[in-house]
């Protein structure tokens, strides 16, 4: 399905659930999951959903588009079944979550390539490298690297227009780390959005225009857009964002994996038990289609180990990683 028509779809089922909650019950019961959070990862939970829901016909699914932020403050407050997020919880919400009497498994779900794209009308730059991006995006560009010519003086002598992520995003924390070494460390004058669909009509529309996001909303839109190959700190090499690149380790530093994060008290329910282990099961194929890099299946099969062993917490501590082997994260001890 279209990343635009599963927001399109999300929105009736939106409306389709609050007419319900007027209506008489039905005949036969209806199971609901909720799940909420993270924009990269929505498109993958969407297929889920709807694959699930084939065979699962008592059973209904709700994906959500809050961000990771907004998506781990419902589940915090015990609104959602399932969080998507494209970065490890917080310290502060692991806090939270706590407080609430929240616990949770974290399962990572695929990789992602997040993707700097520019207008197809760009003639001058065919790649950037990390400076030149920090150069972009640090905190001490906003009001002074307004212009392309600020940042390279070979560059146009244009007005420099940035999109990206809003505040609540994991796109927008992991980016901020991999390129300004500061999660949360960046200029505040861009158009921000924690829709990617908003942020991918601003770069098509502008020929000055660039932002970043994760890769299928890059693949859905590749007759408007432009992805540019990154160079690495220290590497002379411009890797090109793809399937092949984030599963061979080069493209770097913009190769992340992405999460569901399970809470402990929904695990009882025999729905959501069925939904999470259809989900790692089904992965592989349904986060190629949709655009993203599945994981290992020795991956898989250790997450849904960790999943029916109640593995209660993050191996993150708290901290976002940059780098991170997932074979090596699915194996520490989790922190609540």
């Amino acid at each position: 399905m279209k990343l635009k028509q599963t927001f399109a779809a999300l929105g009736m089922a939106t409306v389709a659930v609050a007419a319900l909650t007027g209506a008489p019950a039905p005949a036969r019961a209806e199971a609901i999951i909720k799940v909420d959070g993270s924009s990269t990862v929505f498109p993958i939970t969407e297929a889920v959903a709807e694959e699930f829901q084939k065979s699962q016909k008592k059973t209904k699914v709700t994906v959500g588009v809050s961000g990771t932020g907004g998506g781990f403050k419902k589940f915090c407050r015990g609104e959602t079944d399932i969080s998507d997020a494209s970065r490890p919880i917080s310290k502060k919400e692991m806090d939270i979550c706590k407080e609430a009497g929240i616990k949770y498994v974290e399962l990572p779900v695929a990789f992602d390539a997040l993707t700097v794209v520019v207008n197809p009308k760009n003639d001058w730059l065919k790649g950037a490298t990390v400076e030149e991006l920090k150069k972009m995006w640090e905190p001490e560009a906003q009001g002074k690297v307004m212009k392309w010519s600020d940042v390279n003086p070979k560059w146009p002598n244009e007005k420099l227009a940035l999109f990206g992520p809003g505040a609540d995003s994991g796109t927008f924390d992991y980016f901020t780390d991999a390129i300004n070494g500061k999660e949360k460390a960046s200029r505040g004058d861009f158009t921000a959005s924690e829709d990617d669909n908003v942020l991918v009509q601003g770069v098509s529309r502008d020929k000055y225009a660039i932002g970043y996001f994760g890769l299928a909303y890059y693949v859905e839109n590749k007759d408007k857009l432009k992805a540019l190959p990154i160079i690495n700190k220290g590497a002379t090499k411009a890797v090109s964002p793809s399937i092949e690149t984030v599963m061979d380790g080069s493209y770097r530093p913009l190769a992340r994996p992405i999460f569901i994060y399970v809470a402990e008290k929904s695990m009882a329910k025999p729905e959501v038990k069925e939904f999470v282990t259809f989900y790692l099961k089904n992965a592989t194929k349904l986060t190629k289609e949709v655009g993203y890099v599945p994981l290992s299946p020795a991956h898989y099969d250790q997450g849904l180990k960790n999943f029916n062993g109640k593995k209660l917490g993050t191996g993150f501590g708290g901290k976002n990683e940059v780098g991170v082997r997932v074979d090596e994260l699915l194996k520490r001890e989790a922190h609540l």
